[in-house]
């Protein structure tokens, strides 16, 4: 049967495609573009828009707020990505048979399933300076309080450490999903040649999760950059401003009692989209290149 000049064969898997394609095409790429060109403008998101052609970029480049939220951006983007070794070691110590294992990949799969905001909220309580786990614990230890969420200095910090830990969790199920198609006969081989531990782990083992570890970056990277949930949950850009990230300060801009700035608020949200393919393409360009052996 032959549609088009096409066999078959060659026709369906475009038609499965399909409908993915038209639904990414009209959820993703179409805002992309739709979001590039209201960085143009002047818009409250009701009244009329006013062509301001690049004034949003260049009062962008004087906003002392932006780069806040841009270093805030870049403190994610380096400590998310402890996320993947400590995935890695997990996953390493749950591929075990032995009694009650199941047990401890329930424990450490929770945390990916929960809510961001739940997260947000359990780590608000564990940080109270009153009651909160954390704070107990060292005066406990004769230390005074350290109220997290309310010190300029912390509070970045504290806000990725709640990330982590589903993140954690997430790279974990990469890894073991991973480490399930690890060729048995290449261990057994590097076993022969007498190699254990740290030598097995990054000769023989690391080069066979090369896909997990592809994924858990690309995803990772773009979690750190779209940092929205917990900021907004724990301490909303607080306090005074020094938690911000660009997520929640173009929500400010755009949506908040900010001012409506449907355009400064799409100026923000291209400055994050162009990061995110800065890193993403450099990624995939490695991976490109590791394939082909150059």
């Amino acid at each position: 049967m032959r549609l088009f000049g096409l066999s078959q064969r060659t026709l369906a898997p475009w038609l499965f495609l399909a409908p993915g394609v038209f639904i990414f095409l009209i959820y993703v790429i179409i805002p992309i573009f739709q979001s590039i060109n209201i960085s143009f403008y002047a818009w409250d998101g009701l009244g009329e828009k006013t062509y301001i052609g690049l004034q949003n970029y260049v009062e962008l480049a004087d906003d002392d707020a932006f780069y806040t939220s841009l270093k805030n951006n870049v403190i994610w983007l380096v400590l998310y990505l402890l996320a993947i070794p400590a995935g890695l070691f997990i996953a390493l110590f749950l591929n075990q048979n032995v009694w009650g294992i199941r047990l401890y990949k329930s424990l450490f799969f929770f945390p990916f399933v929960i809510s961001q905001v739940v997260v947000g909220l359990v780590f608000s309580w564990f940080y109270d300076p009153s009651n909160g786990l954390m704070n107990l614990l060292l005066n406990g230890l004769g230390f005074d309080s350290i109220p997290v969420l309310a010190d300029e200095r912390y509070v970045t910090y504290g806000i990725i450490v709640a990330g982590l830990w589903p993140q954690t969790a997430y790279c974990m199920i990469l890894y073991l999903t991973g480490l399930n198609a690890v060729n048995p006969e290449q261990i057994e081989a590097g076993r022969l040649d007498n190699a254990k531990g740290w030598k097995m782990l990054w000769y023989v083992v690391l080069p066979q999760l090369k896909p997990a570890t592809f994924i858990s970056v690309v995803v990772t990277v773009i979690g750190a950059l779209r940092s929205f949930d917990l900021v907004s949950i724990m301490t909303k850009g607080g306090p005074w401003g020094s938690s911000r990230v660009l997520g929640y300060y173009m929500y400010e801009k755009a949506f908040s009692e900010y001012g409506f700035r449907m355009g400064y608020g799409a100026a923000i949200a291209v400055v994050l989209f162009l990061i995110m393919i800065v890193y993403i393409s450099y990624f995939l360009y490695k991976m490109y290149c590791d394939e082909k052996g150059y």
